[in-house]
């Protein structure tokens, strides 16, 4: 039987804990963030932070949830600035292999996935406010370049899937399965442009 999630607490200071949150798991990672330096960090007691945040995890997958957005706006931004698809598209591919190599995109997915069986709506909830909307915000970009003639796509949603695949190409899971603890830049250009070059090809006018 699914155990229910432990409940988050909106008030005042929610926006201050998040904000020193975020700065902490950035700097150290979900394991070595501690309670203590999360507080210093947001300027309040452990008692307001717990008050908010009952669980740690649940701090993480919001902050998280909080960064996933800010992709997705960004991707709102990048889709009206006129550029070429390719090169737009080539910026978005930069942005999301950004987040699913590094640690903290790491230490999501394991804790999502740790999580699942207990928490299942922990995942499911992560996955509806971050990496869904934007899923979405690529879709309505791709339908957008679809209207004005750019790119030839029968099925927006599932091309914003393939190329977020694409994307993720050897690295993420060697990182995931740690096969290898570190990508250079070099490797990440690689994907960066077999993912751009592999979806216009397929989907280019």
């Amino acid at each position: 039987m699914d155990q229910p999630i432990p409940q988050i607490k909106k008030g005042r200071k929610y926006d201050q804990v998040l904000s020193g949150a975020r700065e902490v798991f950035l700097r150290e990672g979900f394991e070595g963030a501690t309670v203590d330096a999360i507080a210093r960090s947001a300027g309040v007691s452990k008692a307001t932070l717990y008050s908010y945040f009952p669980d740690k995890k649940l701090l993480f997958l919001e902050v998280a949830q909080a960064e996933c957005c800010r992709q997705a706006e960004t991707a709102i931004v990048l889709s009206m600035s006129g550029r070429s698809v390719e090169d737009t598209l080539r910026e978005i591919a930069e942005r999301m292999t950004g987040f699913f190599l590094s640690a903290f995109g790491q230490q999501v997915f394991r804790i999502c996935v740790a999580e699942a069986h207990r928490f299942p709506e922990i995942g499911r909830t992560f996955y509806r406010s971050g990496p869904e909307q934007a899923r979405n915000q690529l879709a309505n970009y791709l339908q957008g370049a679809v209207a004005r003639g750019e790119l030839q796509i029968d099925d927006c949603r599932l091309a914003a899937d393939q190329f977020a695949e694409l994307c993720k190409a050897d690295l993420f899971s060697r990182l995931i399965f740690n096969m290898t603890d570190d990508v250079s830049a070099a490797q990440i250009t690689r994907v960066i442009d077999g993912a751009v070059q592999m979806f216009m090809a397929r989907y280019g006018i």
